[in-house]
């Protein structure tokens, strides 16, 4: 496994030095189906919250039950190694649920970005990481860029 992905039972060492290194964590998640110019903005963007972006990669599974029986195209581990290849990004970690409620009360990020689609009392884990003192930060999509459209454009 390369260093940058970073699986379940590490996370805990990798939070103890990247605290211990005094880090600005930054969160986010999703699915990341197909990379795109969207993706790479949003990402670059949420890198410039803080000093560690981490990444929850959405597995095969929840991405299935979150997108339907076609979606992703790609394997959870094709998308993790594509996701860590990107500069912003600084470790990826899968995770199996619908929602990375879990991984974000574990990971207890500085700052947790979303899509400025999301309304701010829908974001999942806000409401942790503002009771800790933490920032919510929302980023306007790049407009006409997704992977549904792109998917649509291929068929």
């Amino acid at each position: 496994m390369p260093a940058r992905l970073v699986n379940q039972r590490n996370l805990n060492r990798l939070l103890t030095r990247l605290r211990r290194g005094r880090k600005k964590i930054v969160f986010t998640n999703g699915v990341f189906d197909i990379i795109h110019r969207g993706h790479v903005e949003y990402l670059t963007k949420a890198a410039s919250f803080g000093d560690v972006l981490i990444v929850g990669l959405n597995s095969d599974k929840s991405a299935r039950r979150l997108k339907g029986k076609s979606r992703p195209v790609q394997s959870e581990k094709d998308r993790a190694v594509i996701l860590a290849a990107l500069r912003p990004v600084d470790y990826v970690v899968v995770f199996g649920e619908d929602t990375p409620d879990k991984l974000i009360a574990r990971i207890r990020p500085d700052v947790l970005v979303k899509g400025a689609d999301y309304a701010m009392n829908a974001i999942v884990g806000a409401t942790l990481v503002r009771s800790y003192g933490g920032r919510v930060r929302r980023i306007r999509l790049t407009a006409g860029r997704s992977t549904s459209k792109l998917l649509k454009k291929l068929t």
